[in-house]
């Protein structure tokens, strides 16, 4: 596999960052990139539904949007399974297009040749 793994790490403290990641995720998605977002830590509770709806970094569109759009072009999350478990956060929880998985998920995309980055 090649594409892009977007290793996201905040959420709620710190949508400024949030936001950044999620319009780089949207851009790679829209770019015909196979796009991953990979949720840990603080970065998990953007998988937990209705999250997103309250969040909005002035000069972005709504991380509700952003996420809706991300998800709607094809684009994934990966949720850290022990960060979600920590938060309380179950695969009930989760928005479409989030699954809970191992950090082994993750090591696989970057072996197959996916880049990555970090926020």
């Amino acid at each position: 596999m090649t594409g892009i793994v977007i290793n996201l790490t905040h959420s709620i403290d710190d949508v400024d960052r949030t936001s950044v990641a999620m319009v780089v995720a949207g851009a790679s998605v829209a770019s015909n990139q196979t796009t991953t977002v990979f949720l840990s830590s603080e970065g998990t509770r953007l998988a937990a539904r209705g999250v997103a709806d309250d969040l909005h970094e002035e000069g972005f569109a709504p991380l509700s949007q952003l996420v809706a759009d991300y998800v709607e072009a094809g684009g994934t999350f990966l949720v850290c399974s022990p960060c979600a478990k920590k938060r309380g956060i179950g695969e009930a929880d989760l928005i479409e297009g989030a699954s809970i998985v191992g950090g082994a998920s993750l090591v696989k995309l970057l072996v197959d040749g996916a880049s990555s980055l970090s926020f």
